[in-house]
């Protein structure tokens, strides 16, 4: 095993195992806290995949500043009794894990008794895909529309929070 595969093995389990916590946590806070941890694993798993722009663009954006806008809600809400955050055993959570170990059936299915083989990784291309010239190139020519409906939709959201905002203050 060469030193990228233990790396890479390391931040995956890392990556899973702040997952799990995040769903596990009874402390908002806490499992927001293991949601940055699960971030910077998987900032640590592009950069194995030599995708330096967005493993910065995935720390900057997600863990930074909407893990502070996560931290900011939980904090203005103020959940201080957490009983009320606590949930029985129902018939949609039945349903939600029926579903959840059909789809990992089906992933298993796929990944062991498939007769075709994985995409072997092209190294050399990984490079030039992960470039913030090959990321600019494809958003702004064949993601373009997307991109702009993005943009609008923020400034949509942007404008009613201000305008609930000022509602609020009058």
């Amino acid at each position: 095993m060469t030193v990228e595969t233990i790396v890479f093995v390391i931040l995956a389990v890392l990556f899973v195992g702040s997952a799990i916590m995040v769903i596990t946590r009874r402390s908002p806070v806490l499992a927001v806290l293991y949601l940055i941890l699960n971030f910077f694993s998987l900032a640590g798993l592009y950069l194995t995949l030599q995708a330096q722009f967005i493993a910065v663009i995935q720390i900057l954006v997600y863990a930074g500043a909407i893990m502070v806008l996560f931290l900011f809600v939980i904090m203005l809400l103020n959940l201080r009794d957490e009983e009320r955050l606590t949930e029985k055993i129902s018939v949609r959570k039945m349903i939600g894990v029926g579903l959840s170990a059909a789809v990992l059936l089906q992933v298993l299915y796929v990944l062991g008794f498939s007769g075709s083989d994985l995409p072997v990784r092209d190294v050399a291309r990984a490079e030039e895909l992960g470039s913030v010239e090959s990321i600019g190139k494809a958003l702004f020519t064949d993601f373009l529309f997307p991109f702009e409906v993005t943009s609008i939709v923020l400034i949509v959201a942007i404008v009613g929070a201000v305008i609930l905002a000022k509602k609020k203050l009058d």
